[in-house]
């Protein structure tokens, strides 16, 4: 028999957060049942005896007995209700226990009532796809929609065919949300009939969103045409200026809902197993993929033929708009990606342990081995999924890449120290996970202030003692810890991504006055 737990609920179904009702209610544990409901149940059933009993005042001893538990349990369901909502309210929990405790993800109890179905087409890689996931389904919530389970984006760029069902737990994303709404793995066979005698309604939603646009231009859409397609999912909800309830949603979903796959999490689990064994480890986003570098036009270290080669690239893909560009100039605005032998040269001056372990957390570096001279040089004990494990247990997966990033999330979000070298989405979203998790370490290398301080030490304008003391003082806002999410009205673009630094779901671990970021330009 599931415990009771009692949670009070301010804001009713379909409102936002800065429209209050004033109604409260109380909701008990995951069936959502009201404890003024069990209360009701109570006195009801005690009625029910009394009326029954022809002559109440002279009652058998087995009857008084059934009054004295009727009346016990209601004040024990009382006090129960009364208590809890006060402890959740009032409680003062101190900081030690605050890193591992997360607000109580408080989303108002459902009365559900379908406005429509949702399907949804995701695009990007395996993190764009999870984080805009997430935001569908805070979507779908509070617009009251079916959610029919994603298809993911088989046409990009990594030519990864996956489904919904090959990455992430189908059954757990359904069951874990259920209290929220309704999860469909297909539509309905009666609006799949609808679908043959007209096209499916078909929409790319307004980027950086706010919710008042969903209720407003997208609701309606859905009362009009009941089944709507969206075909883009990223980036489709705003960092901030959303209701807390909102955002503590879409943390429910992309930390709670969205777990990979069984074979996935063994995989993961096995790799990090084989890690521990040998001691602390440290993993280690590396972009230094051939699209990366061919995209981003960075060819620090490159040879001729290769710098051909990657500008060829990049001209062949008409989905890429920048076509020319001066690599020398984005390196100094610390726009590109670190080399190997930069980012070695980096954790050295951090003073990371040289004999840790480095997961490589990344495809098939361009160079392969012998670009990683430069970072084995600092880290001889380099290690990757591919070198772990026989080939035979990550069999099919190999051939996906959306699946081997997510054995490559599964290991950093375990890693004792977790660094990117570049700040694309799996950067930004483990890093957030690990601050839900307890603000683990994450470093994350600014290269703006980087590239001139290695330059400097390269050219021999910087002995090592002061390299390595700048390098500390660079970085000391910049280790996972608790901040202030940076906001910049109007840029979205600009301002630290939500799931970077989901605060609203977070412990407040530093007084009002401190925890901003002082890096205002991002890097």
């Amino acid at each position: 028999m599931d415990k009771i737990s009692c949670t009070k609920v301010g804001v009713l179904p379909g409102e936002s957060e800065d429209k209050p009702s004033g109604k409260m209610g109380y909701k008990v544990g995951s069936r959502g049942i009201k404890c003024e409901k069990l209360r009701n149940l109570i006195i009801r059933a005690v009625k029910t005896h009394k009326s029954n009993s022809s002559n109440p005042a002279s009652s058998t001893p087995g009857e008084s007995r059934f009054w004295a538990i009727g009346i016990t349990l209601l004040l024990i369901v009382m006090w129960t209700c009364g208590m809890q909502s006060m402890a959740f309210q009032n409680a003062k929990w101190p900081a030690a226990t605050l890193k591992f405790i997360h607000p109580a993800v408080i989303i108002p109890e459902r009365v559900y009532r379908n406005n429509g179905y949702l399907t949804v087409s995701s695009n990007g890689g395996l993190n764009q796809m999870r984080s805009g996931i997430s935001d569908m389904v805070t979507i779908a919530r509070f617009l009251n929609l079916t959610l029919v389970v994603p298809e993911l984006d088989n046409t990009s760029f990594w030519q990864d065919n996956s489904q919904f069902g090959d990455i992430f737990d189908v059954d757990h994303f359904i069951d874990s949300l259920k209290d929220e709404l309704k999860i469909v793995k297909e539509l309905p066979p009666y609006q799949k009939y609808k679908l043959k005698s007209r096209p499916l309604f078909q929409l790319a939603p307004r980027s950086w969103s706010n919710m008042s646009y969903y209720y407003d231009t997208v609701l309606p859409i859905f009362r009009k045409f009941e089944i709507v397609h969206f075909l883009k999912t990223d980036a489709r909800l705003s960092n901030n200026e959303l209701p807390e309830n909102v955002q503590k949603m879409r943390c429910k979903v992309y930390y709670e809902g969205l777990r990979f796959t069984p074979h996935l999490e063994k995989i993961g689990k096995k790799v990090v197993s084989i890690l521990r064994k040998k001691g602390p480890f440290l993993a280690l986003h590396l972009r230094y993929e051939k699209d990366m570098l061919a995209f981003t036009g960075c060819t620090k270290e490159l040879n001729k033929q290769e710098v051909d080669e990657l500008t060829s690239m990049r001209y062949a893909c008409p989905w890429w708009k920048e076509k020319k560009i001066n690599s020398t100039q984005k390196r100094e605005e610390g726009l590109c990606p670190m080399t190997p032998g930069e980012v070695g040269l980096a954790l050295k001056a951090l003073d990371i342990d040289p004999e840790i372990q480095v997961y490589i957390a990344a495809g098939e570096i361009y160079g392969k081995e012998k670009r990683l001279e430069g970072l084995r040089a600092f880290y001889p004990n380099l290690v990757k999924k591919e070198t772990l494990l026989p080939s035979s247990d990550l069999g099919e997966i190999k051939d996906h890449s959306n699946r081997m990033a997510a054995v490559d999330y599964i290991v950093s979000l375990a890693s004792d120290i977790f660094a990117p070298s570049y700040d694309g989405n799996m950067a930004k979203v483990v890093e957030g996970h690990r601050r839900y998790l307890g603000y683990k370490t994450t470093i994350r290398l600014d290269r703006k202030v980087l590239m001139t301080l290695i330059d400097k030490y390269k050219s021999g304008k910087m002995r090592w003692g002061e390299f390595s003391d700048s390098v500390k003082k660079a970085h000391r806002g910049l280790m996972g810890g608790p901040v202030e999410r940076l906001k910049i009205p109007g840029k979205p673009k600009e301002e630290d991504y939500f799931y970077l630094d989901p605060e609203e779901c977070l412990p407040k671990m530093y007084p009002s006055s401190q925890g901003k970021r002082s890096d205002k330009k991002k890097h």
